[in-house]
């Protein structure tokens, strides 16, 4: 039940994904979330109400907090984008978000067979084939500074920061328990509804521009649309790792760079790299070893 959960997870995320990115491609990943996050927010909300449960501070604090670290994370990872080469920020983001739940679950004393444990590590080395993209050839923009911020603000390690904000994020969902129903999941939405709020705050005072306003029914309806669905993977990733292992449940999750993939495929007629080829066949096998185990 686990591994069907977690997929269906890593399903929803990468929908979710691929509808965001169609709506950025005509806006700025911020309008963007001025959408989809509130959407997600009001899902959530329903969800809890007909789920049963109540909420209660320790558990709504635990995913207030996750979900400010999850906001957190994607913030970082656009302005990682913004400072290295795809084919390096996506896959170095993946397995961060993916390596430090499985840490954490170990050291909770989380054990896995050797069927599921072999599993997990293709799974691991798929995300990062998966995510690998093509690197554009565009220049990127030199960052200001010298020294230790020129370090820190690189895109490698930006998307270091914004990997172990996911993985954190899943850390905390599941260190909320499961007492309360999916009241956790609505203080995560209102950590991601707080982060953006503080993004726009920022820009506003920095006096930028929040780009091309979405319009249009089409662009509107994939943007809500992608807000729901990322609220419905939260429920399902909660779900799962409350079901099962955080080790498993987050690796399997993270497969989401995947279906974003394909769907780029399908839709752009992007071709797929043979790394990436790879990685869809390696992500195969893990999740067959997993399930078999």
């Amino acid at each position: 039940m686990v591994t069907v959960l977690a997929l269906s997870a890593a399903l929803a995320y990468g929908v979710a994904d691929f509808l965001g990115g169609a709506v950025t491609r005509k806006s700025t990943a911020l309008r963007a979330l001025t959408w989809c996050v509130p959407v997600g927010l009001a899902v959530v909300v329903v969800s809890a109400l007909l789920s049963g449960g109540s909420p209660a501070p320790g558990p709504m604090a635990w995913g207030f907090t996750a979900g400010l670290s999850g906001g957190a994370g994607l913030v970082t990872f656009y302005r990682a984008l913004a400072r290295g080469p795809m084919n390096v920020v996506a896959p170095v983001s993946a397995l961060a978000a993916a390596v430090l739940p499985v840490a954490a679950g170990i050291a909770r004393g989380e054990r896995l067979n050797t069927s599921v444990l072999l599993g997990v590590l293709l799974c691991l080395v798929a995300i990062g084939l998966v995510s690998m993209e093509a690197d554009s050839g565009k220049e990127v923009a030199g960052t200001a500074g010298t020294g230790w911020r020129r370090l820190l603000e690189s895109g490698p390690i930006m998307a270091g920061l914004s990997g172990g904000c996911f993985g954190i994020f899943f850390i905390l969902l599941k260190e909320a328990g499961d007492g309360t129903g999916l009241w956790p999941i609505v203080g995560a939405r209102l950590g991601n509804v707080a982060i953006v709020a503080a993004a726009l705050l920022f820009l506003a005072f920095r006096g930028g521009d929040l780009g091309p306003r979405i319009s249009g029914r089409t662009l509107i309806g994939l943007a809500l649309l992608s807000g729901t669905l990322d609220a419905g993977a939260n429920v399902l990733y909660f779900l799962a790792a409350h079901g099962g292992m955080l080790s498993l449940a987050a690796v399997l999750t993270s497969l989401y760079p995947a279906i974003t993939v394909l769907l780029a495929r399908i839709a752009y007629s992007e071709r797929l790299r043979t790394v990436q080829r790879i990685g869809m066949a390696v992500a195969v096998a893990g999740v067959a070893l997993v399930t078999v185990g």
